[in-house]
């Protein structure tokens, strides 16, 4: 079997590194526009048990990523001045250099061929193959060749956002929301190393007019941001890296595969950045297919449909909740109006995942504190 998968992400490396595990004999060749020791943005986050998943039939590899986690349980909202902690909410976090040289050694002692610094403009350049993976991201070419075999859909979110490092390690998940006379500003961000944070910066569409951020240079963006949020960061500074202003694509697609080729991770769906799931997702998505493919050896047609109608629901529901919190995102400034308790509780409700049940057994601290206010403005309502 002949397996070229183009992009060498996570979700690429990975798979790459299972598929040749599976089938010894196969060829597999990762194709990869950078170079190995480039990357696009800061950290990767997980939630505490969004790596279960490789307990059981790859502990080597969990094992290798979670010695270089950083982790935390609680998450801090800070709304105009005020601080509120939701606590028992685990979180964990890899630079994401670290995950990519994890799964890169990996795939390399399996057998996999890793070409870097390869920019495929044509699917033909990829040579012969028996199976196609795209992981090649938002922008991926395998997509947009059969975009209508695929039945591809693409949205566009309004919010603009910048991802950012930065030179402090903060303790917690943290959303910091700042109103200022230019609009309102929302960061994400989180450790993932012991001396770097992320630091996502996002903005509503007339926040991002009003200061003119389109017609600003990376480095006046980073200056325009670290100024903003300089309380947050307390003397540490942000870093750039590709940090452009965007917006987010919903991107989905009716069907999975088309003829040899299939998508996995962000080429195929996202997961908005708010609940963090994506390189999960395209880690899922790999040991699904593998799986498949293990299950029709002779067929990959039939591979790539038990692929397909085996992840699709699980999938279906995850990205339901993320629409569900982009929804809550592009209206953040209009949240930001509420009290800080109400606020907080909206926040950590989004999603739809969360009931006042679950919610009281997983962040006791949180609703104790959220009842106690509420009590002190029982006498007014």
């Amino acid at each position: 079997m002949r397996v070229k998968i183009l992009g060498g992400g996570p979700g690429g490396l990975y798979a790459g590194f299972r598929i040749k595990k599976q089938f010894p004999d196969a060829e597999v060749v990762v194709f990869e526009q950078n170079g190995p020791d480039e990357t696009f943005g800061f950290g990767v986050v997980f939630s505490d048990k969004a790596l279960e998943f490789l307990a059981s039939d790859d502990p080597e590899t969990l094992s290798l990523i979670t010695a270089g986690l950083e982790t935390w349980s609680d998450i801090e909202l800070r709304l105009c001045g005020e601080s509120i902690r939701i606590d028992g909410v685990m979180f964990t976090a890899i630079a994401r250099l670290r995950l990519l040289n994890v799964l890169r050694q990996q795939a390399v002692l399996a057998g996999v061929v890793l070409i870097n610094n390869k920019f495929i403009s044509d699917l033909s350049e990829l040579g012969d193959a028996d199976l196609v993976i795209g992981a090649d991201g938002v922008n991926s070419l395998v997509r947009r060749t059969y975009e209508q075999e695929f039945g591809t859909r693409v949205k566009l979110l309004n919010n603009r956002f910048a991802w950012f490092g930065a030179t402090k390690p903060f303790k917690y998940l943290t959303q910091s929301f700042k109103e200022t006379p230019e609009g309102n500003f929302n960061a994400h961000h989180y450790r993932y190393s012991p001396e770097m944070s992320t630091f996502l910066v996002e903005v509503n569409e007339q926040t991002f007019e009003r200061i003119g951020f389109g017609s600003m240079t990376e480095e006046e963006s980073r200056v325009h941001c670290e100024k903003v949020f300089a309380e947050e960061l307390d003397g540490a500074s942000l870093v750039t890296n590709k940090s452009l202003w965007r917006r987010f694509p919903n991107i989905s697609n009716e069907r999975w595969s088309h003829e040899k080729y299939v998508l996995i991770g962000d080429a195929l769906r996202t997961a908005h950045f708010s609940i963090g799931s994506g390189t999960r997702l395209a880690l899922e998505d790999v040991q699904a297919l593998t799986r498949a493919l293990s299950l029709h050896p002779n067929s990959i047609s039939d591979a790539l449909a038990a692929y397909e109608s085996g992840r699709k629901p699980i999938v279906d529901k995850l990205i339901a909740a993320s629409k569900r919190s982009s929804t809550w995102y592009e209206d953040f400034q209009e949240h930001m109006k509420m009290p800080a308790w109400d606020f907080a509780m909206s926040y950590i409700s989004r999603s739809g995942r969360i009931d006042m049940d679950r919610l009281k057994a997983m962040s006791p601290n949180f609703v104790a504190g959220y009842q106690s206010w509420r009590e002190t403005l029982a006498p007014n309502l």
